[in-house]
């Protein structure tokens, strides 16, 4: 007979979320493979996260590597509009963090979900936003990758992150990997900064984005993987 642990593990979920913030609602797109080992939820500051194709791309290599995946936009259908105009909520990473954690309550309060690891992907400033989401959610955060992350909105927290935390940056990313190097040296967890030869800020160049998206699926499976809640 199965155990409700084993059900749990093989069941595949494929579905738009609406996510209770507040007074506000966030939409998601939570697909889980079968068996999957973990959950990543997506952090990115703008742009409709959801429909990015770098961040579709990634979820898609996560999923063929037994993880779980929750693309969700962190700001409304209002301040996308209003940010398209002004940028004005697209750095704020301390307001992305806060609703990232609200988003991880909500999935520890889904009996689908709850018993698989979590991890956090987040690139620009919701490469901030992770970081600074894993500081306040240190017993409920498994392992964090960060793609050209905007690491200086995110310096108070650096030092207060306790999961294991990949920084991937572009080599011909010359701004992020300063960034990115200084953040290293400010980390007092598990930690790695990879920087990948000819790739620039967005991983645009052929076969960069798959040799991103490969690093961030192996970081998931190697620290949360062997995970048991």
């Amino acid at each position: 007979m199965k155990t409700m642990e084993t059900q749990h593990l093989i069941k595949r979920i494929n579905k738009c979320v609406r996510i209770r913030v507040g007074d506000l609602f966030l939409l998601g797109d939570l697909q889980i493979p079968e068996e999957a080992v973990a959950l990543v939820i997506f952090a990115y500051g703008s742009g409709r996260s959801r429909n990015n194709p770098r961040n579709r791309h990634t979820a898609q290599v996560l999923r063929m590597h037994g993880i779980g995946t929750l693309i969700c936009e962190l700001l409304t259908e209002e301040e996308e509009i209003e940010d398209e105009s002004t940028e004005k909520f697209r750095h704020d990473a301390g307001l992305l963090a806060k609703r990232l954690v609200e988003v991880t309550r909500w999935v520890a309060s889904q009996s689908e979900l709850n018993h698989l690891p979590v991890g956090y992907f987040g690139a620009c400033a919701g490469g901030a936003a992770v970081v600074i989401a894993a500081a306040r959610r240190n017993s409920k955060v498994g392992a964090v990758v960060s793609r050209g992350g905007r690491m200086d909105l995110a310096v108070k927290s650096l030092s207060h992150v306790k999961c294991p935390i990949l920084l991937i940056v572009g080599e011909q990313d010359i701004v992020g990997m300063e960034l990115n190097r200084e953040a290293l040296a400010r980390l007092a967890c598990t930690k790695q900064l990879v920087e990948v030869p000819g790739a620039t800020h967005l991983f645009g160049e052929p076969g960069k984005l798959e040799e991103m998206s490969e690093l961030s699926a192996g970081w998931f499976r190697k620290h949360l993987g062997e995970l048991k809640r």
